[in-house]
């Protein structure tokens, strides 16, 4: 979008002293969709009011850029956007505050319902709360569209099964449009699986099980494997309140809480956040995990379900910075297509992995074991590339050779200059 068409309806306070951004890779690599980020306390010349950034380039584009709450506090904390930039580039971009929202084409979205009751139609939420007593197994029926919220980029879709099991699935895509907000509801509004055949956004095509999925959390204590929540079998659930909030829905970035209280796992009771974020133009997203309650022996564990695959998991060191754990099978529902899935993991944390057992409440996957202190967060990224997205993901070598250049894209040092 050019800026002469923003400004007719966005026009710029003519008392504004534009502020510029001075954008510079410092990475030895082209960026693509890089994810920027500018602190509230960087910015000068905020108008006081309900104002909206607009960022154009020194060529006149538009930069589709968004305001975020971070904190809760009803004042948003950061400035994001995405940008690509050539290895070594400078980019200027000039901020305005501007009184009406610019439109952008939205590239993420968060999509949450539930139901009341089991004859009430499905309506939707931004926040709820799940008590240890009400899972779909004691009170008769599933509440939540989709199992819990499902969020999305241009590329893929996830979903969390927030019903107590607290798995996360894969929505494959086959186009750059966000999926319709009436996946997972039938015409009466009611909760109905209708995302397990093939649509034109795509379909779910991963069997989680009894797995965490791609990117769930698990804990180990000692040798005992603990799973945060339950399965489907189970009537009442291990934590005792579980809370979800969407933080950001935005046409560059979405955002989503977690939070888990007093769950009870052996003998130990613990309190667990999560924040999952996601932007465009990358196959996965990304995942904080910060614990309290932790007596020193525990590691976090990342799964990535291997129900449909025996191929052997394979560990790549990127940079000696990161650690990349994948697979490459058609390991589908039906083993119908080619799907990659990929861990990257901080190697400053860790510890190696392990495999769950083929039976049990927490089983069928590869589990990534993480070095995890006290309400210090884990930061990580999960991956999911299926090849109606992109044929070429049908290659292991292509797989690879994309997780690792994501790797370094996300590791990529980027500076913001405010002047």
């Amino acid at each position: 979008m050019y800026l002469g068409a923003m400004l007719l309806s966005c026009q710029p306070s003519q008392e504004e002293k534009q502020q510029t951004l001075i954008v510079t890779n410092k990475s030895d690599i082209a960026l693509a969709d890089k994810a920027v980020s500018v602190g509230r306390s960087s910015l000068n010349n905020i108008p006081e009011g309900e104002f909206y950034p607009l960022l154009v380039t020194e060529t006149g584009d538009t930069l589709a850029s968004q305001t975020d709450d971070l904190d809760g506090d009803g004042q948003w904390d950061e400035l994001f956007f995405v940008t690509s930039l050539p290895a070594g580039a400078k980019q200027q971009v000039m901020l305005h505050w501007v009184s009406s929202q610019p439109s952008y084409t939205p590239r993420t979205s968060v999509r949450f319902g539930k139901r009341s009751s089991k004859d009430t139609p499905v309506q939707p939420k931004t926040i709820d709360t799940l008590n240890a007593n009400a899972l779909p197994k004691s009170i008769g029926y599933q509440p939540y569209q989709t199992d819990g919220p499902s969020w999305e980029n241009d590329k893929v879709g996830f979903r969390h099964y927030f019903d107590g099991r607290n798995a996360k699935d894969l929505f494959g895509k086959r186009t750059s449009d966000i999926s319709p907000e009436n996946v997972g509801i039938n015409a009466e509004g009611a909760v109905e699986d209708n995302y397990h055949v093939m649509a034109p956004w795509g379909r779910d095509v991963l069997a989680v099980g009894n797995s965490v999925g791609i990117g769930g959390i698990a804990l180990q204590a000692g040798v005992s494997l603990l799973r945060l929540g339950v399965t489907v079998d189970d009537s009442v659930n291990n934590i005792e309140r579980s809370v979800f909030n969407i933080v950001a829905e935005g046409p560059v970035r979405s955002i989503m809480d977690f939070k888990y209280q007093n769950w009870q796992a052996g003998s130990q009771s613990y309190n667990v956040h999560e924040r999952t974020s996601i932007w465009p133009g990358m196959y996965a997203f990304k995942n904080s995990v910060q614990i309290e309650g932790l007596q020193g022996n525990e590691k976090l564990l990342v799964g990535l379900v291997n129900s449909r695959t025996d191929q052997s998991l394979k560990e790549i060191i990127v940079d000696d910075e990161w650690v990349v754990l994948m697979t490459h099978d058609k390991q589908t529902y039906e083993k119908d297509w080619w799907l990659g899935l990929a861990l990257i993991l901080p190697r400053s944390a860790y510890q190696g992995y392990i495999e769950a057992p083929k039976e049990g409440p927490l089983s069928t996957s590869y589990l990534a074991k993480l070095d995890v202190s006290n309400n210090q967060p884990v930061d990580y990224y999960a991956v999911s590339a299926w090849e109606l997205s992109d044929p070429q993901f049908s290659d292991s070598t292509y797989f690879r050779n994309y997780v690792q250049d994501l790797t370094k894209q996300l590791a990529a040092p980027v500076e913001v200059q405010v002047e």
